[in-house]
């Protein structure tokens, strides 16, 4: 925090895929505002709540200057898929982060419910997190490289999935068969005990050849920028006019040579 002031951004989610690697479910919606509330105080050097059953007490930084700057403005963000969290933003005065989510519409709807949250008008960010792939002429857009470059986008959903029978049932037939496969593989089963270890291996890392079945076009096209360059920077512009500020690519295959692409793209995106 003393190292870094204005380049600091406080992402704050659920733990959605933190918890469930722990075997447990996500914190509730009241529990994520409640603990972005206690942060913001904190890094901004006032006294926040603190709660361990029935006794509550007030806290705060007590190596405020030196090693702890509480001066330098922090940009928090939340983590949303729905409107509940993007309603904490709006709250909070914090901006939002999101994981594969390409629709626009979505992005508009996200947008609308935080700006009726607020208290006052401010100016915040929005983040997209996914997967980039830029196709070389003629190659297929859902080939092996192409798979392997995006598929952990597409295999954290189906591991949520998994781990959700709830979440599993809103998904085609296709995803659904998907999922199944998945479990198959991993050895485990949507309702066994130790189902979360086996489902969060290697999370988010990239994919072993023999998923490569697992990630389906449809799932590709959803959650990831897979494209030609123009394709791609068509895509870009349309997320911008949605009020995407930042899209966060997370490589996997080649990190140098796939953020070399994207840092291309984004000079292309800007220009």
């Amino acid at each position: 925090m003393t190292s870094a002031p204005g380049r600091i951004a406080c992402g704050i989610g659920t733990g959605n895929s933190a918890r469930r690697a722990l075997g447990m479910p996500p914190t509730t919606t009241a529990e994520l505002e409640t603990f972005t509330a206690a942060l913001q105080d904190l890094c901004a050097g006032r006294s926040g709540e603190y709660r361990e059953g029935d006794r509550v007490r007030d806290v705060q930084f007590l190596h405020a200057g030196q090693q702890v700057n509480t001066t330098e403005p922090i940009e928090f963000l939340v983590a949303a898929l729905g409107p509940k969290a993007a309603a904490v933003a709006g709250r909070r005065a914090a901006g939002l982060v999101s994981f594969g989510l390409l629709d626009p519409a979505a992005w508009r709807a996200l947008y609308a419910v935080r700006r009726q949250a607020a208290d006052t008008p401010c100016e915040v960010s929005s983040y997209l997190m996914t997967a980039l792939h830029v196709l070389d002429d003629g190659e297929d857009p859902y080939g092996d490289a192409a798979r392997d470059a995006v598929g952990q986008i597409a295999l954290a959903l189906l591991t949520f999935a998994a781990d959700t029978p709830s979440s599993a049932e809103g998904l085609g037939a296709e995803a659904r068969d998907a999922v199944r496969r998945l479990l198959d593989q991993r050895g485990t089963t949507a309702t066994s005990p130790d189902r979360y270890a086996r489902l969060c291996a290697k999370y988010l890392g990239r994919i072993a050849p023999a998923e490569r079945d697992l990630i389906l076009p449809s799932l590709m096209d959803q959650l990831t920028l897979v494209g030609t360059r123009d394709d791609l920077l068509a895509r870009v512009a349309t997320l911008e006019d949605a009020g995407v500020d930042e899209i966060v690519i997370q490589p996997v295959v080649d990190p140098p040579a796939e953020m070399a692409e994207f840092a291309k793209l984004a000079v292309a995106a800007g220009s």
